[in-house]
This record gives C-alpha cells, structure tokens and sequence, in this order.
C-alpha cells in the first residue's frame, strides 16, 4: 500500500495541520493552523487563498477539458512546431487511457488545482466555529464560511463532472494516514455538493451588498439549480431559479459585447453572476488567454489590431481553442452574437493554402502589455441562469413558459422569437442556444455529457474533421492522429500520478 503524504491536498496557503506528537508542542516559528488564525483578519485572508487557484485553472486548463474537448474549438496544426501534446490529445479524443487512469498532464493540473481549492475551503471550515475568535458581526463570520462553502462545492461539482468518482475530503489532511481515501460515488458527492450550495446560499449577501468579484448568494443558488439541472431534477431547479430571477438584481447587459469585462472595467457587470477575477500588470494576478488562443504563426503586424498593445510581439506556437466550423455555423443568420465572439486574421506565414482563420474574439480586449491581460473569466452569466430556467421549465412541459425566458437571451442577440413550442422542439432550441450564447465558456461538454449525446454529436464532428482535415485547420499533406475521436467517454480517467499515491484508484 502506497501511503506516500499527497502534496497537493495538504497545500493551504501554508495553512498546514499541526501533527499531534512529541508532547503535541507546536513549534513557535512554524506557521500552522493552530498559530495562523488568530483573528477575523486571517479567516479573511484565507478565504481569499481560496480562490486564488481559479486564476490558473481558468488561464491555463479548464478551457482544454471543457470548450476544446467539445465540436466548439480545435487546434491548428503548426507541423513546424513539434510533437502532438497533451492538449491535442484532448482536442482529438484520444486522451490514452488505461484501467480508468491517464497521464495527461491537463488532466492531472486540473485535479490538482480543484484540491487546493478544497484543502484551503476545508481549513476554513474545520476551524472558524471552534477558534473562539470574536468576529465584528455574525454576519462577516457567515461571509467567509458561506464562500468557503460555495468554492468547496464549486470545485467538487467540477470534479464530479469530469471525473465521475473522485475522493471526497471534507476535513484538513493532517498526515499521510488520511491522505488517501477511497472513491466517492458521483450520488455521493453530488448530495455533497448539494448541503454546501444550500448552506452557502444563505450564508452569503446578495450581490447588492458582497464585495464585488466574490461568492454571492445568487452565485450559491446558481451552483445549486446548475446540480438540480445536471441530475435531472427539474421540479427543483425551477424555484431556485426564480429565486435568482425576481430577487437577486441581476439582469441582462443591452449590449452582449458587454456581458464580458475589459481588461481594466466593466467587471462583475449587473449580469456577471460568478466570474474568476484577474489583474493586468506585474503583481502577478494576470492572466493571457488571449495569447493562448491565437492562431499562430502571427506577426507582430497582424497580432497588433487584436489586443492593441504598444509592443505587439509575434507568435510561433501551435494554436489552441479556434472555433470550428461547425460552431460558426451554428449561429443563425444577423446574430449579433456571432461578430462579438469570433473574429477572423489572415496569419500570412500560414502553412495552410487557406490563410485567414478564425479566433476567439470575446476575449480580445485592448490591454497595455504583450501576454499580460486583466479581464476577467465568466463562470456564470445571468443568460445563462435565464436559459437554465427555460430548461427546467420545458422538461416539466412547460414549453410557453420556458419560450419567455429563450426569448429575452434571443431578442438581445437580435433574433425574432423561437417558433419552438413542442416540448421536444423546445427541447432543442434550448441546447442550440446555449452553444452560440455561451460558446468559449466551458459549458459544451458538459452540455454534451449530461443530456447523453457525446457519442451521436462528437462520433459525428470527428468523421467530418476526419474527412475534411484542411477545413480543421490542417495544412496539406497533415491529418489528424489514426487514435483521433478513438474515446468517446463522458469522463476522463483519473491522474495516473495520483494514482501511483493511493491505493484507490
């Protein structure tokens, strides 16, 4: 039995848990649990630990798991530039996969990120009742266990999408005796997830009263009919829902260009449910997804109109989250949607015949310095809240109803209202509005897994990409890989590396 101490579950903003032995003394010098929290201060100051880990899942991997591994975006190939990597693998469905375990290292950041979150949420709430801290207000206490609770349950739900079954740590990792646990099952933790999104929505204020760019209760509700939604529990979304529609103040921004922040404003906007909060400049709280998703190779001359920088510097990667053609095609004729999310470059250095290319344009905001940007990432939208209370509504045959919600997320887009009025129309309509109103947002594979059509819609897009690999952004002559669209599984197997670290998985 491999007991080895699992690093990533113990790290907690150097938050560690004090081992009871040689006379339980704790070293004065050492900065634990036992000696951190001290004050309302520290709690605070844990609970922004706590959300710090979603700056590198946004940036850097979430995206690939949950928008590239989907008929939205794909990668082009750059035969200059090297060996198929994890990421492609991903974007191929041909992620290599042995007794329900890989080594793909996306996999395995994404893992290990979720942890964090968790083993600093579960600092928070092993100690905040029993410190005998003197907290200025029940409410401020409330505050910070409520988002503890929130980002515990945000992560566990992202877990449990991805993976299935994963450990289910509810209290710190003190030592390498209870590092390692046995799998959960997905009922188990979703019942989890579901007590922590309860207790969060009313522990956390509203929007109108938390500070911006943290958990909110609307946040907490959203989570929780997100759940309800997933496991097919309508009749119990729909109230949660409409509690975020009539009292939580959110409402839809006129302009859709404007549901998303610039690098410096328009954050956490009166749609803006949950968004990961970013910061341009040197502190280190910046992101560069857009230098991510850039087609490539791009000059300094053509690089420079897309984010409008002073020192546009030229790319030669291999590029990664370009919309296909099959999503550019999804949108419907004049909507508006469709020119603010894409945007075409002609890359003049291509290796393909075909030189211009599409890319993510939501996400090209001005910004002042090269691979250094400050927008922030949307989790939840209240489009998306609007659309996931047409869905409820229309599973419970209630699709006149569920028409007046698509309605408002279409009329911004400027399209006339859905000719959807059967349930199984509707039905459609809703999914096929998700895809263009929320494309490039992590949402299409979850779509996709829990309305049970990977294999009908991804079996589809990889024969196409297959046949046609030059309108994939393939030069002449290139293919996709012989194992492409080979795993049509709706969960990935679990971190090889984690794996060799418990005997459970």
């Amino acid at each position: 039995m491999k007991t080895r101490l699992i690093a990533t579950w113990l790290l907690g903003i150097a938050l560690t848990g004090c081992q009871k032995d040689f006379l339980t003394v704790i070293p004065e010098t050492a900065l634990s649990s036992a000696t951190f929290f001290k004050t309302e201060a520290d709690f605070q100051q844990a609970v922004n630990g706590a959300y710090v880990p979603f700056r590198q899942m946004y940036n850097e991997r979430a995206w690939v798991l949950e928008e590239m591994h989907s008929d939205n975006t794909y990668y082009a190939r750059n035969t200059l530039y090297g060996a198929v990597d994890p990421t492609e693998n991903v974007a191929d469905f041909a992620v290599p996969t042995a007794n329900g375990v890989t080594a793909n290292d996306n996999v395995l950041q994404q893992f290990r990120l979720n942890y964090v979150v968790i083993s600093r949420a579960n600092q928070i709430l092993s100690l905040i009742d029993g410190t005998g801290i003197t907290f200025t207000s029940e409410a401020i206490k409330n505050n910070i266990k409520g988002q503890a609770l929130f980002l515990r349950a945000f992560s566990y739900f992202d877990l449990v999408r991805l993976f299935g079954k994963v450990p289910l740590h509810l209290t710190p990792v003190t030592g390498r005796e209870d590092a390692a646990l046995p799998l959960s099952s997905t009922e188990e933790i979703y019942a989890q997830i579901e007590k922590d999104a309860l207790a969060a929505s009313t522990a956390l204020p509203n929007k109108a009263t938390q500070e911006a760019g943290r958990a909110t209760s609307g946040a907490a509700k959203t989570l929780l009919a997100n759940l309800y939604i997933t496991q097919k529990k309508w009749a119990q979304a729909e109230p949660v829902l409409r509690d975020v529609i009539t009292k939580d103040g959110y409402s839809l921004m006129p302009d859709y260009n404007d549901a998303f922040s610039y690098t410096n404003t328009n954050k956490n906007n009166a749609e803006s449910v949950f968004e990961i909060q970013y910061l341009e400049g040197s502190a280190g709280y910046n992101g560069n997804q857009i230098y991510r998703f850039l087609p490539s190779p791009i000059t300094a001359a053509e690089i420079a109109p897309i984010v409008g920088t002073s020192n546009p510097q030229p790319t030669s990667q291999e590029s990664n989250n370009i919309p296909t053609p099959d999503l550019i095609a999804a949108y419907e004729s004049g909507d508006k949607r469709k020119d603010i999310s894409i945007g075409t470059v002609t890359l003049s250095t291509s290796l393909r015949a075909e030189k211009k290319y599409p890319y993510i344009k939501k996400y090209a905001r001005p910004h002042a310095l090269n691979n250094n940007t400050g927008q922030n990432w949307p989790v939840y939208r209240y489009a998306e809240v609007l659309l996931f209370m047409a869905e409820a509504l229309n599973e419970q045959g209630k699709a006149g109803e569920a028409a007046g919600h698509l309605n408002k997320v279409r009329d911004r887009a400027g399209l006339a209202p859905t000719k959807a009025s059967s349930q199984a129309d509707m039905r459609e309509a809703i999914f096929r509005e998700r895809r263009v109103e929320l494309a490039f947002e992590n949402k299409r594979w979850f779509d996709l897994t829990r309305t049970g059509r990977v294999k009908e819609i991804i079996g589809a897009y990889g024969a196409k990409v297959k046949a046609n690999p030059a309108d994939y952004y393939f030069p002449a002559g290139a293919v996709p890989p012989p194992n492409a669209f080979t795993v049509l599984d709706d969960y990935y197997g679990l971190p090889a590396v984690e794996s060799a670290l418990t005997p459970y998985f």
